[in-house]
């Protein structure tokens, strides 16, 4: 499904058409809009993306206007993607009103589509160090959501994603199996960061724990049934989280992940003396050395536009030293839940996960995806419907 030469935009562009399969996107409308866009141009592809997305909000209103409420909150979806997908190339610092702008217009989308639903999804806010998270519950659906408090997965995000997009991800399979879903976007994730400026932190517990605490109190959850799935770099966050919270009965980590820095140790292009001193050196000798990745538009994307807003840094040298704050060895032992570690072959995020596995004292599964068994891309993006039949047959067999 290629649409793009350009690599960085190809990606960006596999974000919506992934959501194909739940009805987030449409292929017409995706290569469209595509045939539009001029090839590396940010400013194009932010105003054909957005195009698009109005174009199909207003199918929705249409249909909403005139009593249709199941075409209307389809259109609204796909609406909400579009608006999502068109900022992509925008992040970074300072903030560009027009991801502002387009974040504010994907959420709208995203409020009607949930009103919409049946039944509705229902706004939460978490409260959370004097300011709250945003996000949803989405309630079970099916024979058995009638049959008293459900289990409940709790979704914890990565890097770029945000509670619409996990919808795709982990609400629909999660509500069509009898279970309720939370999804919140945490510090530096969706929201939480467009909105409010929080940026990413290590200690995951202690945004897991108010989530937690959030969740047992909401009509219908079963708070000795919680799950927590993490995907992305969500993978690292929600072991994490679930380290300090014996409340959760089981987690999930997609990919399994480890301490940050064993992996830029290996990938980074530094001088094996500068590698071995790690994190014992200043920003300033390791910045000269990261300049050339900043070359690579994949690269700059994901490290200086995504990753330093993300953090809130100001240069890939602090990047790098920012990153031995987020381990897992020093708190894996304290996982107690049964636990499915995901480790995807084609995956470059899932080069450590055998290493979590090892370390964990706890009934423990690893489950393997590859291209070779149909289940290809970041987060088995590719053929969610085969990961979510692998982690969810277990999920019931674990929760049952």
């Amino acid at each position: 499904m290629r649409l793009f030469d350009d690599a960085l935009f190809q990606m960006f562009a596999e974000r919506a058409l992934m959501t194909m399969t739940g009805g987030g996107a449409e292929w017409g409308e995706c290569a469209l809009t595509a045939r539009r866009i001029t090839e590396g141009d940010a400013d194009s592809w932010f105003e054909q993306w957005t195009s698009t997305a109005a174009t199909v909000r207003g199918w929705a209103e249409e249909s909403a206007e005139s009593g249709h409420p199941v075409s209307a909150r389809e259109a609204f979806l796909r609406a909400s993607t579009y608006f999502r997908v068109a900022y992509y190339p925008l992040y970074g610092v300072p903030v560009d009103p027009r991801l502002t702008e387009a974040a504010k217009r994907e959420r709208e989308c995203f409020a009607r589509f949930a009103e919409l639903c049946d039944p509705p999804l229902q706004p939460v806010r978490v409260p959370y160090e004097g300011t709250y998270l945003d996000g949803y519950l989405c309630p079970a659906r099916g024979p058995e959501a009638e049959r008293g408090p459900r289990p409940t997965v709790v979704a914890v995000n990565g890097y770029d994603s945000n509670v619409h997009e996990m919808y795709w991800a982990h609400a629909r399979p999660a509500t069509r199996r009898g279970y309720h879903c939370l999804l919140v976007d945490g510090p530096g994730q969706g929201l939480a960061l467009v909105g409010q400026g929080l940026t990413m932190r290590p200690d995951w517990e202690n945004v897991l724990r108010p989530v937690i605490d959030h969740a047992v109190t909401l009509p219908g959850v079963d708070r000795d049934r919680l799950a927590v799935i993490g995907w992305s770099f969500g993978g690292f966050l929600a072991p994490r989280g679930v380290s300090g919270d014996p409340r959760v009965a089981a987690l999930v980590a997609d990919p399994g992940q480890w301490d940050q820095m064993e992996n830029l140790r290996r990938m980074l292009p530094l001088p094996q003396d500068l590698k071995d001193r790690l994190p014992d050196a200043a920003p300033s000798e390791l910045d000269p050395h990261l300049a050339p990745l900043a070359q690579s538009p994949e690269l700059h994307w994901r490290l200086v536009q995504r990753g330093l807003w993300v953090h809130g840094l100001k240069s890939l040298g602090e990047y790098v030293l920012e990153m031995d704050r987020y381990r897992l060895s020093d708190v894996a032992a304290n996982i107690s839940c049964p636990t499915l570690v995901a480790l995807n072959a084609d995956e470059p995020g899932a080069a450590r996960a055998e290493t979590l596995y090892r370390a964990l004292d706890c009934p423990k599964t690893l489950v393997r995806f590859s291209a070779e068994d149909g289940t290809p891309g970041h987060c088995e993006g590719w053929n969610r419907s085969r990961y979510s039949q692998r982690v969810f047959d277990w999920l019931d067999d674990v929760l049952a």
